[in-house]
């Protein structure tokens, strides 16, 4: 049973990561608390499943639904993430916290509202990659390879490519840049809204890739966004907001404590991750990897 706990806090923890990077990322760059996030990986799983559903009736080949996993979540994250940053947020760049958050909430219950519009009130449940790839079997027990296999590998590759990205190229140094200060990157000739913008879909993809890879393992129904919005928070705090490698070790951590209390005390399944948060911000009030003086991404 131990072994088994520890195999499900990896596939949640690499899908919380996937969503909670996304989340420190927008956090890191632009100086905005998002509460919108929940809502790109709520889209994210909806806009899979229908895909893979259609895929399925269509009697297409099951190993497309893989790539429109991705196609999915780079749809939602350019076209409600791109849209969500040029439409409102940049009108509030620079201006009170509280205002950035009562912009964001009011983002979350629209879009909450058109999930429901565009997609219903039905639960939709598309498991299909999940049974393509089938079981594997680990000391007796057996377990899916798209949760123990497909879902770490994924958020893997994220943070291996997101600091690849952020470190190695032209355009990930620009971000870091302005980051580090705004009015010295534009002064280079920087466009800081064109980063602006492209961080914040990047984020918005993130988060929606992690939607998509949840439609094949529970059934989606409202408001599966705000309970992935405030666990992806829980991780971002731990961590500290705006830290890349942090939030991985956060989400392994709070996957790994919620999943023992799954199996071995299942009535603080959902106190778990919220007390290993509040234990590290009573210790360090920025969280694990942040430090009081600077914040980079």
């Amino acid at each position: 049973m131990l072994l088994l706990a520890a195999l499900d806090g990896l596939a949640y923890g690499s899908l919380i990561f996937l969503v909670a990077v996304g989340l420190s990322l927008i956090f890191g760059v632009l100086g905005i608390i998002n509460v919108a996030h929940g809502s790109f990986y709520a889209i994210g799983a909806y806009v899979a499943a229908a895909g893979v559903l259609a895929i399925g009736a269509m009697g297409l080949p099951a190993w497309l639904a893989f790539p429109f996993l991705l196609v999915a979540a780079a749809l939602v994250g350019t076209v409600v993430g791109g849209l969500v940053e040029i439409v409102l947020l940049r009108r509030v760049y620079g201006k009170e916290e509280v205002l950035q958050l009562i912009v964001t909430f009011a983002v979350f219950m629209i879009l909450e509202d058109a999930q429901k519009v565009v997609f219903g009130v039905q639960p939709y449940f598309a498991n299909a990659p999940m049974n393509w790839l089938g079981t594997v079997e680990v000391f007796g027990i057996f377990y899916t390879k798209y949760q123990l296999i497909l879902m770490p590998l994924v958020a893997l590759a994220v943070l291996v490519g997101l600091r690849f990205f952020l470190r190695r190229t032209r355009f990930g140094r620009a971000i870091v840049a302005v980051t580090q200060d705004r009015e010295a990157a534009t002064a280079m000739g920087i466009d800081a809204a064109r980063v602006y913008l492209i961080t914040f879909i990047i984020g918005a993809s993130l988060a929606a890739l992690g939607g998509a890879l949840a439609s094949a393992t529970t059934s989606l129904t409202p408001g599966i966004g705000a309970g992935t919005l405030v666990l992806s928070f829980a991780v971002a705090a731990t961590a500290g907001l705006g830290r890349i490698e942090g939030a991985a070790v956060a989400a392994l951590l709070i996957g790994l404590g919620r999943s023992a209390a799954v199996y071995f005390a299942p009535e603080f399944d959902v106190l778990i991750p919220y007390l290993i948060m509040m234990v590290v911000l009573l210790v360090r009030p920025q969280g694990l990897f942040s430090t009081v003086q600077t914040r980079k991404v």
